[in-house]
């Protein structure tokens, strides 16, 4: 192709996407500037995301299925047994987690969900954080609102803990005395080593990074970032990672979930 087709090219896809940026703000009334994670990663790990034969994901998903139709073995019934089919009854779901759980008086996020209802309902021992069990069944209950905006609910028990999580986004924390805000906000589309920096939308979650060779949750992702600035994570399933995953929702509201992501 000759620098004028590259030059005329270039100026097509411009006008596109003004036109689409227009139609953000006619709607809206301002244009939406955030973009998800998949924007800043290279085409290779784009194209893994977007095709299900390639997105090792995927394997996450089959295997929560499994689990979804399995009874535990005590006589208690399976996911299936109350919620009958996914594709149906858990239609939403995720784009709806965290929430607040009324016997708790606290938020929780869909894989605290997952496990008191095998409590409550399967009186089965909970899973582990970031078991394969308890990552199959997370996948297989979010990849059902794919494409789906992401709806943080309105409730006003949850604006104290979305307000505490906003707070931890922008304190300064660990020995290099940074926040979540200076890198994906102040920084974000720079480059962190070779990887570009995002904006913290957590629309792709549970996600299947390359660096880690399997699926991580939302939760994991926090507690490298705080590893990362050499601050003291806090435990898998403490209410401040709750509170980070409510405000994170927030900002993201009405961007489509893509779980099962891809993330180098």
């Amino acid at each position: 192709m000759g620098w004028m087709q590259n030059m005329l090219l270039r100026a097509l896809l411009a006008t596109f996407a003004a036109a689409t940026l227009q139609g953000a703000s006619a709607e809206t009334g301002k244009l939406d500037l955030r973009r998800s994670g998949a924007d800043f990663m290279g085409a290779s790990t784009q194209a893994m995301q977007r095709d299900d034969s390639l997105n090792p994901g995927m394997l996450w998903v089959k295997d929560g299925e499994a689990l979804w139709q399995r009874a535990p073995g005590n006589g208690a019934p399976s996911c299936a047994g109350c919620h009958g089919t996914a594709s149906a009854s858990m239609r939403g779901v995720a784009a709806r987690y965290p929430a607040f759980d009324t016997t708790l008086q606290r938020p929780v996020d869909l894989s605290e969900r997952i496990n008191v209802c095998r409590q409550t309902h399967q009186q089965s021992t909970p899973f582990k954080p970031e078991s394969a069990e308890l990552l199959g069944l997370q996948s297989y209950v979010a990849f059902q609102s794919r494409g789906m905006p992401i709806a943080p609910p309105s409730d006003p028990r949850l604006q104290a803990f979305v307000e505490r999580g906003r707070q931890r986004f922008n304190q300064r924390m660990g020995q290099l005395d940074l926040s979540c805000a200076q890198c994906h906000d102040s920084n974000a589309g720079g480059r962190l080593g070779s990887s570009q920096i995002p904006q913290a939308h957590p629309a792709g979650y549970p996600v299947y990074r390359l660096e880690w060779q399997g699926v991580g949750s939302l939760q994991r992702r926090l507690r490298n970032c705080m590893s990362g600035v050499r601050a003291e994570s806090f435990l898998f399933g403490a209410i401040e990672l709750v509170e980070l995953e409510l405000y994170l929702n927030a900002r993201a509201r009405g961007m489509p979930v893509e779980a099962p992501g891809v993330r180098p």
